[in-house]
């Protein structure tokens, strides 16, 4: 397995956690009193049930004597906490490495001193049949969350916004954003990328999914110009990302389990991370690969199995 992780560390350079409210078929929700989340001065009552739990999760950690959350205690509580408010939202972790889900979650490394950079995308699709309430504010609560606790700079945050005081999040403004954090990104760097807003499905037409179907984002403008496409982002922000650079990715939006593309998954249920798969792995390998690697990831998560 070691020469087909190097293979897709050759493909996707950058070190990517992407943190989702749900699986592929779930939907996330839209929560109209975020006090249930006890947030430290939160933006606005409304807000995404995702965006809440991981804040509540992180805010609770921060607070502690010694903060050493790992990633498995991470998804757990924010399970618990959305189980605590009536969701049954399971979230999960999907990444561009093989990680140990017990050591402890990072969003900027230790010892980092480069730059830290945001794109945080809130749209409540004012006006338009669907219209959310809390998304703005999950983007508001997230920027507060990243400068208060993580040392990042508002000069160095994108906040796209349908609200006629930020840059619309139009598809043009999003891709666009996605591929310019990647021009300015540089080994050393921390990058974090929030999504609150509609999340979809439409039928895979390149029979790279195997459940026919790509997960999608929904820009405000998704009437005219169309939904924001896996494949696109994984063009567009993943793979372009240089080496060395750090990208968490919190994703709060309905069918968001694999919106990047990612070829390892953890959810909140498992024990440890594996290759997922149900990814086509053609997306970082050729062809001829594929299958072998699919044999050795059901192998290993049949031993895994076993052993627990």
């Amino acid at each position: 397995m070691t020469d087909y992780a190097e293979r897709i560390e050759h493909a996707i350079p950058a070190e990517f956690h992407m943190i989702s409210g749900s699986h592929d078929m779930q939907t996330s929700a839209d929560v109209f009193n975020t006090s249930q989340f006890e947030l430290p001065n939160p933006a606005g009552k409304a807000g995404g049930a995702c965006t809440s739990a991981l804040l509540q999760v992180l805010y609770k950690d921060n607070h502690a004597a010694s903060s050493q959350m790992s990633w498995v205690e991470c998804l757990r509580k924010m399970r618990s906490e959305l189980n605590r408010m009536g969701y049954d939202q399971i979230p999960q972790l999907t990444s561009s490495r093989l990680i140990d889900v017990n050591k402890p979650m990072t969003i900027v490394p230790p010892g980092s001193t480069g730059h830290r950079r945001a794109i945080l995308i809130g749209i409540n699709y004012i006006g338009q049949k669907g219209q959310l309430s809390g998304c703005h504010n999950d983007a508001m609560n997230i920027k507060k969350y990243l400068i208060n606790v993580h040392g990042f700079k508002e000069s160095e945050m994108l906040i796209l916004m349908d609200d006629n005081k930020h840059h619309p999040p139009t598809r043009r403004n999003i891709e666009d954003a996605f591929q310019r954090i990647t021009q300015y990104s540089q080994a050393g760097d921390v990058v974090f990328v929030h999504y609150s807003g509609h999340g979809s499905r439409i039928p895979d037409l390149d029979g790279d999914e195997s459940d026919g179907y790509d997960e999608t984002l929904v820009p405000v403008d998704f009437k005219s110009a169309g939904q924001i496409v896996d494949d696109e982002i994984l063009k567009l922000l993943v793979k372009p990302m240089k080496a060395g650079v750090t990208c968490t990715v919190l994703m709060d939006c309905c069918h968001s389990g694999t919106v990047l593309d990612l070829p390892y998954r953890f959810s909140a249920d498992d024990s440890q991370m594996r290759l997922d798969p149900r990814m086509n792995l053609e997306k970082y390998l050729g062809k001829f690969d594929v299958q072998t690697v699919l044999c050795l990831a059901l192998l290993a998560c049949c031993l895994a199995d076993l052993l627990n």
